[in-house]
């Protein structure tokens, strides 16, 4: 998947245009990126399109223990979206880095992040043509 095709999947999944659909697909890579490790970063990284890969970069090994609720108020905050917004586009970046990484991948990355965050990794299924 290339870098446009990432972000208009996200934007159609979270029904937003594309320049808010990018805002969102940073703000969520970064915030995803400091709640893993920086190996776990770097394995990611390697996987997204080239454009993406700045917001899984971290300078750092470990991880900040971060909840579900952490996350979705910080990538609102660097979005600049409210609640609603923030989880429906949070939940559109991580179903496409889903599909982008693989379900090895994605157990990796689960086995790092609170189980809540199940909710936003696997969530029920909202096709891209949906």
């Amino acid at each position: 998947m290339d870098h446009a095709e990432f972000l208009e999947a996200v934007g159609k999944r979270a029904r937003m245009p594309a320049a808010e659909a990018a805002t969102v697909v940073g703000a969520t890579l970064t915030t995803l990126a400091e709640g893993i490790s920086g190996g776990e970063a770097r394995h990611l990284a390697s996987q997204v399109p080239e454009e993406l890969r700045g917001y899984l970069h971290k300078d750092v090994d470990f991880a900040e223990r971060i909840d579900l609720v952490e996350f979705l108020n910080e990538v609102g905050v660097r979005a600049g979206t409210d609640d609603e917004r923030t989880a429906e586009g949070a939940r559109a970046v991580l179903t496409t880095l889903r599909e982008t990484v693989g379900a090895e991948d994605l157990e990796k990355l689960e086995s790092e992040l609170p189980k809540d965050f199940r909710r936003l990794l696997r969530p029920v299924d909202r096709s891209v043509g949906a």
